[in-house]
């Protein structure tokens, strides 16, 4: 079995990673978004342009 990330065989300790580091980017990627599912659904869309122009003003106050 190889690591998802890096492609090296895997290590009991963090299958199914290689190392820790691994484990780690996984992590980040799943906190980031890296790992969201598009959506298409216009309602949807529009909440999150809402929501992210909601954050941007917060940033400029």
């Amino acid at each position: 079995m190889s690591c998802p990330i890096c492609k090296k065989e895997t290590v009991q300790k963090y299958r199914p990673f290689c190392s820790k580091r691994c484990a780690d980017i996984d992590l980040g990627k799943w906190l980031t978004g890296g790992y969201a599912i598009p959506d298409d659904d216009p309602e949807s869309m529009e909440k999150a342009a809402e929501e992210a122009a909601a954050i941007q003003r917060n940033k400029l106050n």
